[in-house]
């Protein structure tokens, strides 16, 4: 709004700083960029008003002497906020492509599949720019690679961000999530910040594993995140062991694991299925189908294709994976029957990217394929199109978001760049917990709480 005023950081200041009235400033003939780096003062008194009521980084026009806030003036700016934030949360109904069920019944009264959700303009803006980050910070991963900046495999996720968020919309951080080596954008979900994602993709102490695990090894336990796992189908047993910890500790929790269309037909999945029906575990397995195993159609490796009804002994659902809102919803109902014992979810996605980096994915199917999935069901692009389409933000305000996004992961990629790889003292801690093992034959430095060599 160019009538009001941005107010500008001031934690730590004895006298904060706000910029003066683009608006006023314009009107007088002064360019906007000359505007927006001219300043004024708040007084320490205005300073503490604005945090205590929220307002900072919100537009405050001055009215003061010499262009000075005033309490009016704050008082004003936290009715015009009011009201904005009253308009974003005023609910809208989505409709989406209807959910498939199996079993749905086989704990009692089958749940009725919804057909659309409600959501506002604020949540889609929340939405838009998490997946738009999750996003970018899957490119700048590519770039990296590529760039030789990254060692080992690497399992990118672009295309599969409508999974993940929904997911995450739907669960609490009570619930655990355990997943496979395609985990960069649950790490990031989760809690960690883009340059913590990178750094440890790019090997650096600052990474979630200290820079010890890579791409494949993501890690946030206090969020319950027990990370990406390198054998393929093997998070499955330890996702019934999660939700066996959620059913002992009562704490209300599921368990969430995902795998791959691949995975699907690994004996290991059958195995946790069977014991967490046995003892009724909330867990919720989640295939996320994305429609190759490696380089495997689905016909070419699957009898059976219906990856939601593979457990006969427990409910399923299929949903649109590449819909945001859908999964929200179908990971609803999966958590409610989950009360009862055990759920299978299918998600229909696809990963544009090949199976990993060393994979260009398109010996398999082509350019043409991957180009008519990005411009028909691109998960980042169907929550833009709700934004503008239904006119619950302008294209300016989306792209307002894909620029600060933008920065975000071009300063977290030259943080990465710019941290310290682990200390050779880490060489042989976080092996047995509690336990620092002193390393045998071994020619390293202190640990880097100044332990032992």
């Amino acid at each position: 709004n160019r009538e009001h005023d941005l107010l500008g950081e001031h934690r730590g200041c004895t006298d904060a700083k706000i910029m003066l009235s683009v608006a006023r400033r314009a009107r007088c003939g002064v360019p906007a960029a000359r505007c927006m780096s001219s300043l004024v003062k708040v007084s320490p008194t205005m300073a503490k008003l604005i945090r205590d009521m929220g307002l900072e980084g919100v537009y405050i026009t001055p009215s003061g002497p010499k262009d000075t806030v005033t309490k009016p003036d704050i008082d004003a700016a936290a009715a015009a906020k009011a009201a904005k934030d009253k308009e974003l949360a005023k609910p809208l109904t989505i409709d989406f492509r209807p959910m498939e069920g199996w079993e749905l019944d086989y704990y009692g009264t089958a749940p009725t599949l919804p057909t659309s959700a409600t959501t506002s303009a604020g949540e889609l803006l929340e939405y838009y720019e998490t997946m738009y980050t999750m996003r970018r910070m899957e490119i700048a991963t590519d770039v990296l690679y590529k760039g030789k900046f990254v060692a080992g495999f690497c399992h990118l996720y672009d295309g599969q961000e409508g999974v993940g968020m929904g997911l995450e919309a739907a669960a609490t951080m009570t619930d655990s999530i355990v997943t496979s080596y395609r985990d960069h954008c649950y790490q990031y979900t989760r809690g960690s910040t883009v340059a913590e994602v990178l750094g440890e993709l790019l090997g650096k102490y600052i990474g979630p594993a200290k820079g010890k695990g890579g791409s494949m090894h993501m890690y946030k336990a206090d969020n319950n995140f027990y990370g990406g796992n390198g054998i393929v189908g093997a998070q499955t047993s330890l996702g019934a062991g999660l939700a066996f910890a959620h059913k002992y500790a009562e704490d209300g929790g599921v368990a969430f694991a995902l795998y791959g269309d691949g995975a699907a037909n690994q004996g290991q999945l059958f195995e946790a299925a069977n014991i967490a029906a046995l003892l009724k575990l909330p867990v919720i397995f989640v295939c996320e189908n994305n429609q190759y195993a490696m380089g495997t159609s689905l016909a070419r490796g699957s009898a059976c294709t219906d990856y939601y009804t593979r457990g006969q002994y427990m409910p399923g659902i299929k949903v649109d994976g590449m819909d945001v809102l859908a999964v929200r919803e179908a990971v609803k109902v999966a958590k409610e029957l989950a009360k009862e014992g055990p759920v299978m979810m299918e998600m229909d996605t696809y990963r544009y990217h090949g199976h990993s980096m060393s994979d260009p994915g398109i010996t398999y199917r082509t350019r043409d394929e991957v180009a008519s999935v990005r411009a028909a069901r691109d998960p980042v692009a169907l929550v833009k199109s709700w934004l503008i389409d239904k006119e619950l933000a302008t294209e300016a305000e989306v792209k307002g978001i894909e620029k600060r996004v933008r920065k975000v992961v071009d300063e977290a990629v030259a943080k990465a760049k710019a941290a310290t790889p682990p200390p050779p003292g880490e060489l042989t801690r976080d092996i047995y917990v509690g336990k620092y093992e002193h390393p045998r034959m071994v020619n390293v430095g202190p640990g880097p709480q100044g332990g032992p060599a």
